[in-house]
């Protein structure tokens, strides 16, 4: 009987040829566009210069600002009300200010002071643009600082450089932080929207209820709809590893074995999650709507955009109860460290638990009529 009810379910899929396209055609629009546009490293930062020195090392300050990469010279003011004019038309992001006296004061005084003033209506550009251009500015004065010590006839004292390494991410690079999380983002969409909308299709054109006077038992009837998208998934993840290695040459330092018992759970867990809502709604919108709430909380509590740790206290208690979160950070251990599965031993029981939860309940909600 689970022979022939799992063989409608895959004639329903391809017969459906919007499903296969959106099957396809998903991992690669998404992999491609968002790893690039969803990106919270702050550049191209406006920047308006009031240098009131004009001297060598105010133009090499200048020079050094503009050359980092993170910020253009958009306006160059005499003051500092000009300079607060580009900001409220938008020309404008920070305000740098140097010193008439700014030479002077390094040579005779051997420090200075100056003006950085940020427009935080946008609090991520304005903060992180200020702390990118102190970096900046500190470390022009480390190197002036070591010039003078070089042109001295004085005993250097002993001194010692900073060296830094990255590791797992040497480059530092956002979309190899990003692709791991987005694969686990396409297969929630994919196998927990697909099969929300499953039961309710049926019961919208009526043949559901030519399956609920059949002898099939609630159990194989939920399980006949899980295995399609259980296939789909794993067709899905691996269309993602192509896309990955392809495009950013990424590869998972792990097994892929590890990957894939992982995902063979989390679909699992997610379609009961999906055959759970489609249980309790009654039309294609209720579905869509209840299966958009439960995915975008998840989403926004698992860490795919912001880390976890840095969420209140309470949004870290509700975010254990999301199986996207302990998914995503699954893919990223072994994708950027090479975990193994002794190591990822809490999260596989975690994944466990949410996928016997839902499909139990997907189990026992099943409105069977005999």
């Amino acid at each position: 009987m689970l022979k022939f009810l799992i063989e409608k379910e895959f004639k329903q899929i391809f017969r459906n040829p919007y499903l296969l396209r959106l099957i396809i055609v998903m991992p690669f629009m998404v992999l491609l566009v968002l790893p690039l546009a969803a990106n919270f490293e702050v550049k191209n930062i406006n920047l308006s210069i009031i240098d009131n020195n004009h001297s060598p090392y105010s133009e090499r300050l200048i020079h050094k600002i503009s050359s980092s990469g993170y910020f253009k010279i958009t306006d160059v003011s005499s003051s500092y009300e000009k300079a607060l004019y580009s900001i409220e038309q938008d020309v404008a992001d920070i305000i740098l200010e140097i010193p008439s006296q700014f030479e002077q004061e390094l040579v005779k005084e051997k420090s200075s002071n100056l003006l950085i003033s940020a427009n935080s209506v946008n609090g991520t550009k304005g903060g992180l643009g200020s702390v990118y251009l102190a970096g900046i500015v500190s470390d022009f004065s480390n190197e002036i600082r070591e010039e003078w010590i070089q042109s001295s006839n004085r005993i250097t004292t002993p001194s010692f450089t900073i060296v830094q390494q990255y590791r797992y991410n040497p480059h530092l690079e956002y979309p190899i932080y990003m692709v791991p999380a987005l694969v686990v983002m396409l297969l929630t969409q994919i196998c927990g929207f697909l099969p929300a909308l499953n039961i309710v299709a049926e019961k919208e054109k009526g043949t559901i209820e030519q399956m609920n006077v059949t002898p099939v038992k609630k159990f194989t009837l939920i399980l006949s709809k899980l295995i399609p998208y259980w296939v789909i998934g794993f067709a899905v993840l691996t269309i993602c590893f192509g896309v990955a290695f392809l495009f950013y040459g990424l590869f998972p330092l792990g097994n892929l074995s590890t990957i894939y018992l992982f995902a063979s759970i989390y679909v699992l867990a997610i379609s009961g999650l999906g055959l759970v809502v489609s249980n309790y709604a009654n039309t294609i919108q209720q579905a869509m709507f209840m299966m958009f709430f439960f995915v975008m909380t998840m989403i926004f509590l698992s860490g795919l955009y912001t880390p976890v740790n840095s969420m209140p206290d309470w949004a870290q208690f509700i975010s254990r109860f999301s199986p996207l979160k302990y998914f995503i950070q699954v893919m990223r251990l072994v994708y950027l460290k090479g975990s193994s599965l002794t190591e990822l031993l809490p999260k596989f029981f975690a994944l466990i638990g949410f996928a016997i939860f839902f499909n139990a309940w997907a189990v026992l909600s099943y409105r069977k009529s005999k």
